[in-house]
């Protein structure tokens, strides 16, 4: 700023130009031809005679790094598959829906919904019954759904199980404070976010709750056999389990908070240990992450 002010610079941002008024020089400007130009040379004559460059930068557009490009994913291709092989294998625990005694089943017709959101309903229910996430049901119970738009402006399905919630018994496992989650990263100086895979798909239903989890389209009546989002239950539930998996790394190298898996470490090489110790857990533990 301090050189610009000295040969009394004037940058006239819209035309994409610089002009320098020189005492006892003719004016000179500096003219900008393209937004594109990595770096343009231009000479500016000084009292002294100092060559000078002036510049032009422009971004080269946002690089993606595919899963597939980082070397320590390909040393474990049983965590990372390509597509969800189906429903997840038993784990420590079952999703369950406990209700208030004397509660009676709920029923609520379905929403309107307008042909785009029926289509999409269509193409999500089929993918849902090829999973094995949802299935035919004949339940008294039954929500409605509801499509919720995404950043991407894809559409999310929904249950609105906003009744059921009403009636079941609140689990009360803690939550972790987010201010004691950031006081484990103080020193560390690298980090790997994990994405969990349609991570509450990972958790059973007990058999005797997916009746509950009846919802009602236009399309058929069905109930889920994984824990499907929206029940009151599933956040403590989900942070259960990933507390059960991680347990022996929390706190040293891990944080968790709900289906957000934080690794971190304070030099790159601890950090790929660190990494390698999470994914060689065995299978049965590690296919949470997917």
């Amino acid at each position: 700023m301090d050189w610009l002010g000295a040969y009394h610079a004037q940058i006239h941002c819209y035309g994409k130009r610089i002009t320098f008024q020189i005492l006892g020089h003719p004016e000179f400007s500096f003219q900008g031809t393209s937004t594109n130009l990595p770096i343009t040379r231009g000479r500016v004559a000084t009292s002294v005679d100092v060559e000078t460059f002036a510049g032009v930068l422009s971004t080269t557009g946002k690089v993606e790094t595919r899963l597939e490009d980082v070397p320590i994913v390909c040393d474990f291709p049983d965590v990372f598959p390509a597509e969800l092989p189906g429903l997840p294998p038993p784990r420590e625990i079952d999703f369950i829906v406990d209700l208030v005694p004397g509660t009676k089943p709920i029923s609520i017709p379905p929403y309107r919904m307008a042909p785009k959101e029926l289509d999409e309903l269509r193409g999500q229910l089929d993918e849902l019954l090829e999973l094995g996430f949802i299935r035919p049901s004949m339940s008294p119970w039954g929500a409605p759904v509801l499509f919720v738009k995404k950043k991407d402006d894809s559409l999310r399905l929904c249950i609105d199980y906003r009744q059921l919630n009403k009636a079941t018994v609140k689990n009360k496992y803690p939550l972790p404070r987010i201010d004691d989650l950031f006081d484990q990263l103080t020193g560390s100086q690298c980090f790997s976010k994990i994405d969990l895979r349609s991570g509450y798909h990972q958790l059973r239903i007990r058999a005797e709750d997916m009746e509950k989890t009846a919802f009602r389209t236009r399309y058929g009546h069905y109930q889920f056999t994984v824990m499907p989002f929206g029940l009151t239950n599933a956040p403590a539930m989900f942070m259960d389990l990933m507390h059960r998996v991680l347990r022996q790394y929390l706190d040293r190298f891990v944080i968790v908070f709900i289906d957000d898996i934080l690794i971190y470490s304070k030099t790159r090489e601890e950090h790929k240990e660190h990494l390698k110790v999470d994914f060689a857990m065995d299978i049965a533990r590690a296919s949470i992450i997917r």
